[in-house]
């Protein structure tokens, strides 16, 4: 198992919609397969009659509350990035954990992490999620619930490597670092590049893109209109067929720009450095 600790950040909201790989919604709700474990205060703030599922707009603003609650709670630092973002990825060849494996271990990282301390009432929110095959996400705000600021311990990095560990025996995984150089690390800012292209993939998308979903509508209705009695229905629908026909021409043009943002520039040679052959006369 790989642990890797994010930079800090201010909003949830951008944690976890780069472990969806897609925004938070209102109107996708995240299941207990997905939102595996969390903390557990968590089940004092759920009435028994409240709904189960919340969306990830909702998981969202539940770890953002405490920036609202305690608006002047900073680090010494005077610092406001009060949201821990960590993951642990399995070896490639490892087998896929069950719900319960990945719950456990999400509780003991936060444990390693300092986020979750047994048996105090005040701790840090937090919820783990698992969206991503091989991957686990743990997303927690260090601001307490009585407005106290929560310092990492500052070998967080080397607690979540043991415990790491300690999990990979106890669960029969394949250990990953194999060397004192494949140690865990703060994974860098995604760049600009990498963002952009991660929106036009997602509006490219050919099953949940927004225009998978208008295309699919012009068909449609293309489809009711071929249809109908007369020429002008039949007109209709042939604008409307090749209306969708640009879209998809769209789809696959942002496909292919996204393509182009994430890879990586090669330095081209000018000419006259380029090497050329000569022929004897």
């Amino acid at each position: 198992m790989i642990p890797r600790l994010h930079e800090r950040t201010h909003r949830p909201h951008d944690s976890l919609a780069e472990v969806l790989g897609r925004p938070v919604s209102p109107n996708e709700g995240l299941t207990e397969y997905t939102v595996v474990a969390h903390w557990p205060g968590l089940d004092y703030f759920t009435l028994d009659d409240e709904q189960k599922i919340w969306t990830s707009v909702q998981w969202a603003e539940h770890l953002e509350d405490p920036y609202l609650e305690h608006p002047f709670a900073a680090s010494p630092e005077d610092d406001r990035r009060a949201i821990l973002h960590l993951d642990v990825r399995l070896h490639p060849d490892d087998r896929e954990l069950t719900g319960p494996e990945w719950a456990e271990t999400a509780h003991r990282l936060a444990r390693a992490a300092g986020i979750e301390i047994p048996g105090k009432e005040h701790s840090c929110r937090w919820i783990a999620v698992q969206a991503q095959p091989g991957r686990i996400d743990l997303i927690a705000n260090l601001i307490h619930l009585d407005g106290a600021w929560h310092a990492p311990p500052a070998d967080i990095l080397r607690r979540l490597s043991d415990e790491a560990c300690r999990i990979e025996q106890d669960l029969h995984l394949i250990p990953v670092r194999t060397g004192p150089t494949a140690r865990p690390s703060i994974r860098p800012a995604p760049t600009a590049s990498a963002q952009l292209a991660s929106i036009l993939t997602q509006l490219a998308d050919e099953q949940i893109g927004p225009l998978a979903t208008v295309r699919g509508l012009v068909e449609h209705t293309a489809h009711r209109l071929a249809r109908q009695p007369g020429a002008a229905g039949t007109d209709t629908a042939h604008r409307l067929e090749l209306i969708a026909r640009r879209l998809h021409a769209v789809q696959q043009d942002l496909d292919t720009t996204a393509a182009h943002l994430v890879q990586p520039r090669v330095a081209t040679v000018p000419p006259a450095a380029r090497h050329t052959a000569h022929r004897s006369p």
